[in-house]
């Protein structure tokens, strides 16, 4: 792949040629002042660079008629190395088999990079299609000019532009004549809908023979030679720093070459780099670095030794007894409450979540003089590049930065703290260094999804008719200690003042009370949806059993007449009442909503809006007398506007699922005596193939614009999972997570027999 330079005022569209002849195009956005100016990979052109106002991914069209596309963006799992690609060739008129992908480092010119708010489908969608048209527009040009023909008379055709008498020439041969053309227009048409032929098909993504045959290369295979492996033993105690270091044992251990000191962030400050202070052994290989970190002999410091989850939550009820900062209100609650002919409320409890992707952090760096070089499974690349820049001082334009497929994301990589890790070892020891983390360090050195107690209310009026509607959340604020987020609202991540029932409800309260916890928070897949679901969905359940209401009947009569309504968070600006009632339908009809049920069985109902998408689950579940909880059927419906790719899109939101329901049933990060419980899958136990339940996934027709789906299927399982409990078992279950509830269930039972 090319890789030209760019004026730092404004976007510039580059065309060159390869040195085998071949087309390479490349779309150029300005990230940082110091971006470089560098001579394309391939060669140059004699040619004038034509310049436009647009941006997107290499498409490379070598002579013999391979069509190279690069994916843009870290692949996390999501499918981007896929779908991306999906859009340039679906423009540039290539069939889908013709195609080879290539994953593309880091760079500015490449727009759009990072992963996180299932953006990278949206960012793409006009942006990467107009990539591919723009170089199907030069080929069409080119093969006009050999023709002495007009190109409006000119069409194409799986890789090959089509003469009227039927004469055809490849991209392949017309690729250096197009390398040469100018004037590009700004704008070049799209195809439309009906003559797509890659859009909106399922398609397999691109490296699953390498993936599921053990070949695919992920952040933690990353080498270089000569790289000395890391290992780095963590303070456990938030805010904590050594004591005391015998590091003497650990240097006797062969393959062992150093021992280094890092200082963690200063207490109470903005965590810019690494999390925690720590002691890095560094050697030949991980297990001579491992026997060295076990060999270490460490006192730490104890800030908050004696705080604890338990002690939290007792601040967190205490808190809502008091008053917060209100993040919305409509109409006169208070005034709705005391003219209620029914009055109900109830507090939910969610505790802090680690991410605990497959494939734990950690990073390769390598610096020497002016440059450096980074290998990692990332989310967020451009602050990985900002991060080296602030610490080494190497202009970003230096820094090569290299994106392997990820073992997961789910936001624990939009944190950069194992790469600030790696810099720091690496200046110390003067040559490359991959700095691994085991399952033990990264469980306890995440940034948890916060801990938040939810207290809402309804007013009923004597006809059943929801007419206020009140959320309290005392929470850990999302804010705590995080960059970037000084102007953000106090609520953000915690609370969603305009989530449904809002401006829905003619009385409508949205309050914050923030709790104090020294523990880093970060975002967690569907973070504000993910938190903010499990409390208003189980809620809107039991209201609507004690209005005398069905369920779904219940949630359609709140949803009201189609409109949409002003939604301020991600994902917004306006959401859609109809399109989340149709997800709510359907998944009720799928389901066999109203169908009578065996005794002990029962469904639950869940929807929300999500990121731009809608989303309902519905659960059917058995609870056996002795509190045997089994999920019979789980239905995911979504709307997630036109779908770029639905076998993708299908494997989303059935990993989103799994993932949500894994969550609510059994995980937890608690902390006692100042650290953390949990230390590895036994006692934060993931759901297992054997539990998982075949997900049935319906995505919605739609002429709406994608939106993605990576995080639209984790929000509303937890919900739908407790409000299928009840209905089969009566229990009502408002702390998560459900499994350590029914077993508490069980055992009171048992003693009360």
């Amino acid at each position: 792949m090319s890789r030209p330079g760019f004026s730092p005022s404004r976007r510039r569209f580059l065309l060159s040629a390869s040195a085998a002849g071949g087309l390479v195009l490349s779309w150029c956005l300005p990230d940082s002042g110091d971006a470089a100016t560098a001579p394309p990979a391939g060669g140059t052109s004699d040619a004038p660079a034509p310049r436009a106002e647009e941006l997107g991914a290499f498409v490379r069209i070598e002579p013999d008629g391979r069509i190279v596309i690069g994916a843009r963006g870290c692949e996390i799992g999501q499918g981007v190395r896929t779908s991306l690609p999906m859009l340039v060739a679906e423009e540039l008129d290539v069939p889908w088999s013709a195609v080879t992908v290539e994953q593309l480092p880091y760079g500015a010119r490449y727009g759009p990079q990072g992963a996180g708010g299932s953006t990278s489908i949206s960012d793409g969608w006009l942006e990467l299609r107009q990539a591919g048209a723009r170089a199907r527009w030069l080929l069409v040009q080119a093969a006009a000019g050999a023709w002495r023909l007009s190109p409006a008379e000119l069409r194409t055709e799986e890789g090959q532009v089509l003469h009227p008498d039927g004469r055809r020439l490849s991209y392949g041969e017309l690729a250096g004549q197009a390398a040469k053309l100018s004037g590009l227009p700004t704008d070049v048409p799209l195809k439309e809908k009906k003559l797509w032929r890659i859009i909106g098909r399922p398609t397999g993504v691109v490296d699953a023979r390498d993936i599921v045959t053990g070949q695919a290369t992920y952040g933690i295979d990353a080498t270089v030679p000569g790289v000395l492996t890391a290992l780095i033993a963590r303070c456990p105690y938030f805010d904590g720093d050594i004591a005391r270091l015998d590091d003497s044992r650990a240097l006797e251990i062969p393959g062992v070459k150093r021992v280094v000191r890092l200082r963690g962030p200063r207490p109470g400050a903005v965590i810019e780099r690494n999390l925690a202070a720590g002691v890095a052994v560094i050697a030949d290989d991980f297990w001579s670095a491992h026997r060295g970190r076990e060999a270490l002999e460490i006192a730490w410091t104890q800030p908050d030794a004696l705080d604890s989850t338990a002690m939290l939550e007792q601040r967190a009820r205490a808190a809502l007894r008091g008053q917060g900062s209100r993040a919305r209100s409509d109409g006169d609650f208070a005034a709705a409450r005391q003219a209620a002919a029914r009055v109900v409320k109830r507090t939910y409890l969610e505790p802090f979540l680690a991410h605990a992707t497959m494939e734990p952090p950690g990073a390769l760096v390598q610096i020497g003089g002016d440059r450096a070089l980074l290998i990692a499974s990332l989310q967020s690349p451009g602050g990985a590049s900002r991060l080296i820049n602030a610490m080494t001082g190497i202009a970003r334009s230096n820094i090569e930065i290299r994106l392997p497929r990820s073992g997961g994301g789910f936001g624990r990589r939009l944190a950069n703290d194992f790469v600030a890790e790696a810099v720091l070892v690496a200046q110390a020891v003067g040559q490359a260094v991959k700095v691994i983390w085991t399952r033990e360090d990264d469980l306890q050195n995440d940034f948890y999804r916060p801990f938040g107690v939810h207290e809402l209310t309804a007013t009923l009026d004597a006809h059943g008719r929801l007419t206020g509607w009140a959320h309290r959340v005392a929470a850990t604020s999302r804010k705590y200690r995080a960059v970037g987020m000084e102007d953000e609202p106090d609520w953000v991540g915690c609370a969603d003042p305009d989530g449904i029932p809002a401006g829905c409800v003619a009385n409508y309260l949205s309050e914050f009370l923030p709790v104090d916890f020294n523990l880093a928070r970060g975002w967690l897949r569907g973070p504000l949806p993910t938190f903010s679901a499990f409390p208003v969905e189980s809620f809107m359940d039991e209201v609507a059993r004690a209005s005398g209401r069905d369920p779904v009947a219940f949630r359609l009569a709140v949803l009201g007449e189609p409109r949409e309504l002003d939604y301020r968070d991600h994902g917004g600006p306006k959401v859609s009442t109809a399109r989340l009632a149709e997800v709510l339908r359907r998944a009720a009809h799928e389901i066999g909503h109203g169908r009578r049920l065996p005794r002990g069985s029962g469904i639950g109902f869940a929807s929300h809006f999500t990121f731009g998408g809608y989303v309902a689950h519905a659960m059917e579940v058995s609870v056996s007398d002795k509190g045997e909880l089994k999920v019979l059927r789980c239905v995911c419906v979504a709307d997630i506007g036109q779908p770029v790719n639905p076998r993708g899109a299908e494997a989303q939101l059935m990993g989103g699922t799994i993932d949500g329901l894994s969550a609510a049933l059994n995980l937890q990060i608690t902390v006692k005596d100042g650290r953390i419980e949990q230390h590895n899958f036994p006692d934060y136990p993931l759901l297992r193939m054997a539990g998982a339940p075949e997900v049935e996934v319906h995505i919605l027709d739609s002429a709406q614009p994608p939106v993605g789906a990576g995080e639209m299927g984790v929000p509303t399982v937890a919900p739908a999972l407790a409000n299928a409990i009840f209905a089969a078992s009566g229990r009502r279950i408002r702390r998560l997570p459900l499994m350590p509830q029914l077993a508490l269930r069980r055992k009171s039972e048992r003693s009360t027999a």
